[in-house]
């Protein structure tokens, strides 16, 4: 048994009894970096990370390239720790086809959890059909922490590879209040507009932040639903 293999499975006991509950930040990465890095002490090396973005979530929403800038992180361990959240958010999106988005507060809860531990401004889009039922949610950018930009082509490709009726764009403020901006209400009119040249309505442009969301649709920007 190795020096840190005793450590390693009184780790993975208590986890086992008690789950992530039971583990400090700093302590949930360590375990994770176990299944990446066999031969080392991931301690300091979770300190290390904690200390270099903040928070758990920012560790797991920074990119592999800078992750990999971590003395003790290879590509094996970047990899791991971009893949745990997307796993995640995938798994929480696979009962998409049975999501009915036909209200604000049924959208705007959607989309908390779909931000949750989000770091990084993102842009994504909800086709939806006649009835609200959701389609498709589809990521169409990501930004660093204050900006994102529409593709509008591809904002127009998901709208008509989906057959979608009706459109749902939402974005995060990582670090301030969910109220539009000015980018945000240009944003919003540019893709109505874009929308509306292939027949599909935007119902809403839902920005989310700090445990809230703000609808467009209900602050008077668009028809809404």
């Amino acid at each position: 048994m190795g020096i840190h293999d005793g450590h390693r499975e009184k780790m993975r006991a208590r986890f086992l009894a008690a789950g992530l509950d039971a583990f400090a930040d700093h302590e949930a990465l360590e375990l994770l970096l176990y299944y990446a890095i066999p031969r080392r002490d991931t301690n300091p090396i979770a300190h290390t990370l904690m200390e270099r973005y903040g928070s758990l979530s920012a560790v797991l929403e920074a990119p592999a390239e800078d992750l990999r800038k971590v003395e003790g992180i290879g590509e094996s361990a970047a990899i791991l720790l971009r893949l745990v959240p997307q796993l995640s958010r995938k798994a929480r999106l696979a009962d998409a086809r049975e999501t009915v988005l036909n209200s604000v507060d049924r959208a705007g809860s959607y989309l908390m959890e779909l931000f949750a531990g989000l770091s990084r401004e993102s842009l994504y889009q909800l086709c939806l059909d006649q009835k609200g039922k959701l389609l498709a949610c589809k990521r169409l950018s990501q930004g660093g922490a204050n900006s994102t930009d529409l593709n509008i082509r591809l904002l127009m490709e998901n709208a008509i590879l989906t057959s979608a009726s009706a459109v749902i764009l939402s974005h995060n403020h990582p670090s301030g209040i969910a109220l539009p901006s000015e980018d945000d209400i240009a944003t919003t009119e540019q893709a109505q507009k874009a929308l509306g040249t292939i027949g599909v309505r935007l119902a809403d442009h839902i920005i989310v932040a700090d445990g809230d969301f703000v609808s467009m649709a209900d602050s008077g920007y668009l028809e809404g639903y």
